[in-house]
C-alpha cells in the first residue's frame, strides 16, 4: 500500500494492461513506420530502409490535397450544422417539459446508435425518393446526422448541470431572452459546445461509411485513402496520409476531454 494509502495493482493486472494497450495500438504504430518505409509496394517487415520521400511525394500529388479539401470543408460544415441544431435540441429537451420529450431525445441519439450502413442506406433511398443527385451537400447531410447527436450529448449534460436559478434570476432583472442566453447561458455551456464541436469534426473528417452511400463520385480523404489501398500507386503515401488524419482527429479529441473533464465545475451546478 501506497503512503496516500492506494493499493498498488498486482502484477498480472498491469502485465494484462499492457498487452491491452499493444493491442490496440501498436497496428497504429506500424502505420507510422511504414509511412518511413524505402518499399514502394509491399507491406515488408523489418522495412528494408527509412527515408522522408514520401512526405514530399505526399505534398505533390493533387488527388490527396482535392480529397483533404473536401474532408475539411464537409466537416467545417456539418459540424457548424450541429452547433446549431444539437444546442437547440439540447436546450428544449433540459429546459421544458413537454408530452414526448424523451421520445424525441432517443430520436435524437438514434442515428449515432444505428450502425452505418444502416443510415447510409436509410440517407441514399431518401435521396433517390426525392430525386436528389449527390453532391457535397448529400455528404452534410449525411454528415450532419451523427455530428448534431454528439454536439447534443454534450450540450445537454452541461445545460442539467447548469442551475435554472441564474436564468431565471436574469429575467427578473430585465434581460431578455438573447441577453440571457447571451451573458448567462453561453458562458456556461460554451466549453461543451466547443467539446462537442471539436468531436463532431473528428468523426466527420474520418467518416468512411456513410460518405460511401452519400458522395457518389466524389472522394473525402478516407474514401481516397480507401481506393489507394484496394488499388495502390505508392503504398506509402497512403501511409503518410492516414499518419496526418490520426493527428487531425486525435488532437480535437484530446482538446474536448480537457475541456470538458471538470464539467462539473459550473456555476450554479448542484443548487
Amino acid at each position: 500500500m501506497r503512503s496516500d494509502g492506494s493499493q498498488s495493482a498486482p502484477l498480472g493486472l498491469k502485465i494484462a494492461a499492457a498487452c491491452g494497450l499493444l493491442f490496440l495500438h501498436l497496428p497504429i504504430l506500424l502505420i507510422f513506420v511504414y509511412a518511413f518505409t524505402t518499399e514502394e509496394k509491399s507491406f515488408v517487415w523489418p522495412p528494408p530502409g527509412l527515408t522522408t520521400q514520401w512526405f514530399a511525394v505526399t505534398w505533390n500529388r493533387p488527388d490527396v490535397w482535392q480529397a483533404l479539401s473536401l474532408s475539411v470543408r464537409v466537416a467545417a460544415i456539418s459540424t457548424a450544422i450541429a452547433l446549431v441544431l444539437g444546442t437547440l435540441c439540447s436546450a428544449a429537451v433540459s429546459r421544458t417539459k413537454f408530452f414526448g420529450r424523451e421520445t424525441i431525445s432517443l430520436l435524437v441519439i438514434l442515428p449515432i446508435a444505428l450502425p452505418g450502413i444502416i443510415t447510409g442506406i436509410a440517407l441514399r433511398s431518401a435521396f433517390a425518393l426525392a430525386d436528389i443527385p449527390f453532391s457535397f451537400w448529400t455528404i452534410v447531410l449525411g454528415h450532419a446526422t451523427f455530428c448534431v447527436v454528439v454536439v447534443y450529448n454534450n450540450a445537454v449534460a452541461r445545460f442539467r448541470r447548469t442551475s435554472g436559478s441564474m436564468i431565471e434570476a436574469s429575467m427578473d432583472l430585465g434581460a431578455d431572452g438573447f441577453q440571457t442566453f447571451r451573458h448567462v447561458v453561453l458562458p456556461n455551456i460554451a466549453t461543451a459546445l466547443l467539446a462537442g464541436g471539436m468531436l463532431a469534426f473528428a468523426l466527420s473528417f474520418d467518416e468512411v461509411i456513410v460518405t460511401t452511400f452519400t458522395a457518389g463520385q466524389q472522394q473525402t480523404l478516407p474514401i481516397w485513402m480507401l481506393e489507394e489501398l484496394i488499388r495502390p500507386r505508392q503504398r506509402p503515401v497512403t501511409n503518410v496520409v492516414a499518419m496526418v488524419v490520426m493527428l487531425v482527429t486525435l488532437l480535437p479529441i484530446l482538446a474536448a476531454y480537457y475541456l470538458t473533464r471538470d464539467g462539473d465545475q459550473i456555476a450554479g451546478s448542484g443548487k
